[in-house]
């Protein structure tokens, strides 16, 4: 088939793109050009998607059987995309998020619970709105905290870095919020998952590690990826309430639980994750924050100003 991906140089991309080529399909990226190609030889297509008009201009006399959509954030994103090719592609699969969930008493999320308005996510559940509402093909994906190699979010690196310099880890409330991550090649392996499956077109589907895990216990997980004892760890809580960060993130993650179903995904798209929490931070850690780790200091200011007040 031929694929265009929107993106397809930074993180979720650089696994699709792989992983697309290796099946044999044509993939054709569209980007602004800052990165190189994942994979050499394959089209790029430069230019701005948050300019319509140049989208027009740079998409229209393509032709395309599925287009994945990894980065729109707002429906302004993504609706001349859907526009354009309404009525060609087999199918559009859009890159969601879990953060559209309202925040629930009960738990795990599964797709079709409660949406939160105030999400800042909000944008991508109303593309998701607007593609069933105009009737295209489509798909959406719901990844909870994506991981790995050539994360960009300071997620997994934000606990390699404490645990790296030996330092306390000041982790918020009583380290026993759950949460989930997923590693970015059992998501992109997922999103190819749907190709061809007839099932998937309409539907929603949750992609994560089938397991989850508390705070503490992802610290103490990093720590063993990083070739550490947890019993070494010194693990700091402390009342975040108490404190006034301003715009400083003291923590990587959202302090609720945050976790979600991912057994629709299994039984509908013949998808398993092939990494555990512990051998998917190993990836990241040997295959990216090891290779990486000397691009410059780490400000400890605001873990100083937490443990300061704990002491």
């Amino acid at each position: 088939m031929r694929i265009l991906i929107m993106g397809g140089t930074r993180f979720i991309g650089v696994y699709l793109t792989k992983i697309l080529v290796s099946q044999g399909h044509e993939v054709v990226l569209f980007n602004r050009g800052n990165k190189p190609s994942p994979v050499e030889g394959i089209k790029q297509i430069h230019g701005d998607r948050t300019d319509s008009q140049q989208l027009q201009e740079k998409l229209s006399g393509e032709t395309f059987d599925v287009i994945f959509d990894n980065n729109g954030r707002q429906l302004s994103d993504t609706q001349p995309l859907a526009d354009l090719f309404n009525g060609q592609v087999k199918h559009f699969v859009y890159m969601s998020s879990a953060g559209v969930y309202l925040k629930s008493d009960q738990m795990p999320h599964i797709e079709g619970d409660p949406t939160d308005p105030k999400s800042r996510h909000l944008g991508k559940y109303e593309t998701e709105t607007y593609l069933q509402k105009v009737g295209i093909p489509w798909t959406s994906i719901r990844p909870t905290y994506i991981y790995g190699p050539q994360n960009y979010n300071p997620l997994e690196s934000w606990f390699f870095d404490r645990i790296v310099a030996k330092r306390p880890i000041p982790v918020p409330g009583n380290g026993m919020h759950i949460t989930q991550l997923g590693h970015v090649e059992d998501l992109a392996n997922a999103m190819v998952a749907v190709l061809g499956n007839q099932t998937a077109i309409g539907q929603i589907y949750n992609i994560s590690g089938d397991r989850f895990v508390t705070f503490d216990g992802l610290a103490k997980a990093c720590a063993i990826a990083a070739g550490q004892s947890p019993d070494d760890l010194q693990l700091i809580h402390y009342d975040p309430k108490k404190f006034d960060f301003g715009k400083r993130k003291a923590f990587p993650l959202r302090v609720q639980h945050f976790f979600a179903d991912v057994h629709k995904a299994i039984n509908q798209l013949n998808w398993q994750p092939k990494y555990d929490l512990i051998s998917g931070l190993k990836d990241s850690f040997q295959n990216d924050y090891i290779i990486n780790s000397n691009q410059g200091e780490v400000d400890f200011s605001t873990d100083d100003e937490i443990i300061k007040a704990a002491a």
